[in-house]
């Protein structure tokens, strides 16, 4: 993993670990474990192109792709991390779900009118396929 900051900055281990609970089959179907991790303020640009809001995921989420235990899972790879302030991370990464490769981006923020305590929690999300012929490393 990259990062600008330290790789073992609380802000960070805390972004990457929500991230990879939300890939997580166990977590997607629950609307109060996603319920925790994403921001009241949550908007996500799909792979497919479609804006999602939070109340739109939460609702969605158990039926999506990678929910259910027997069947594929995202495998995420090629992380790389940035801590842009205090309480606020960038994550980029990969996933492969069953062939389909996707790049991801994601802004993890820590509202500062939150209660003292509370984690930071996934405020925006984008994924873009890769097309087949685009090998990188």
């Amino acid at each position: 993993m990259t990062a600008f900051g330290t790789p073992d900055d609380p802000d960070i281990a805390e972004a990457v670990a929500g991230e990879l609970a939300l890939l997580d089959p166990a977590l997607r179907v629950s609307r109060a474990r996603a319920a925790e991790l994403l921001d009241p303020e949550f908007v996500e640009v799909g792979a497919s192109g479609r804006r999602w809001t939070y109340e739109e995921m939460l609702a969605e989420l158990p039926g999506m792709s990678g929910a259910t235990e027997d069947g594929p899972r995202y495998e995420p790879t090629a992380f790389s991390a940035a801590l842009l302030a205090p309480g606020l991370v960038h994550l980029t990464y990969e996933t492969d779900l069953d062939g389909q490769r996707a790049r991801r981006s994601s802004l993890w923020r820590r509202d500062p009118a939150a209660p003292a305590g509370t984690g930071l929690r996934m405020y925006y999300h984008q994924g873009t396929p890769v097309p087949e012929a685009d090998v990188q490393p």
